[in-house]
């Protein structure tokens, strides 16, 4: 297992209340998202700032700096302290980041909610990444992630406005569940936590319930999980992304019905009497 940093613990609550009126014009107390900034610096140097719940801050910031690629190794990183009263995140790494000038001179805004950026092109490290030819995800196992997911406990059900994203294990058992504003920063946060635990993604799922565009499979692949599912849909750049990769992309994932884009050799319909059914 790779050598862990040194963390704060620094998790916000993740809902704020304030007072609403209704169309009939009767007041009530509402929760909302407490959304809040965190801008990451890396040996004291400014580098991005993040707009997020603060659910798992220091998890989101090991995830942004690996799915972009600025540091491969945990063991790199000494530590990151997160410091709410001044919205930022403190990484200090063993021999800082190479050519951190020029990666980052390429900045290219994607089609991402809250923040979605990548430096320089997103395809550059397309052609290495491998995944598992024999991974395959059984239609019932899908089903049983569905409604893992109607039925888990959430800020969206409380206050709305927020994406989810969750990691489930190759018998459908949910590992982790992050909510934040954006997607990409719960899909960080998610790979922040893979890779303090040291978890292979190579049997893994992955779910978001928002849009799975080009830069979300870029990160999944980059996170190693062949499977990836969304309640919403996906981009045509996501998809051409998640074919050149064999990657099963699965849209529209709710109750019983989902759309196989692409890697369909990797899903065994083991329950299509009761989807003929449903």
């Amino acid at each position: 297992m790779n050598a862990r940093p040194v963390l704060s613990n620094a998790t916000r609550k993740l809902t704020h209340e304030v007072e609403v009126m209704d169309e009939r014009g009767r007041a009530s107390t509402i929760a909302i998202p407490a959304e809040q900034p965190l801008t990451i610096y890396v040996d004291k140097r400014e580098l991005v700032t993040l707009m997020t719940l603060g659910g798992a801050p220091e998890a989101l910031t090991l995830g942004y700096l690996r799915n972009q690629r600025f540091i491969k190794n945990l063991a790199d990183i000494l530590s990151v302290q997160v410091d709410w009263d001044v919205d930022a995140a403190a990484v200090v790494t063993r021999n800082g980041i190479d050519n951190i000038e020029e990666r980052t001179a390429t900045h290219t805004v994607t089609t991402g909610s809250g923040e979605g950026t990548v430096f320089g092109s997103l395809m550059d490290e397309i052609d290495a990444i491998a995944l598992p030819a024999d991974a395959r995800l059984k239609q019932s196992t899908l089903y049983k992630i569905i409604e893992t997911i109607r039925v888990h406990r959430s800020v969206y059900k409380q206050a709305g406005s927020v994406h989810s994203c969750a990691l489930f294990a190759a018998d459908g058992e949910l590992i982790h569940f992050v909510e934040d504003v954006g997607r990409h920063n719960a899909v960080d946060a998610i790979a922040g936590k893979m890779w303090l635990d040291g978890t292979a993604g190579a049997d893994k799922i992955f779910y978001t319930t928002g849009r799975l565009t080009s830069e979300m499979v870029m990160k999944g692949a980059q996170m190693g999980i062949p499977f990836l599912l969304s309640r919403s849909g996906a981009t045509q750049m996501g998809h051409m992304v998640a074919e050149r990769l064999n990657i099963s992309l699965l849209a529209r994932c709710s109750g019983k019905h989902f759309l196989l884009l692409s890697g369909a050799d990797r899903i065994v319909f083991d329950d299509l009497a009761v989807a003929e059914n449903a």
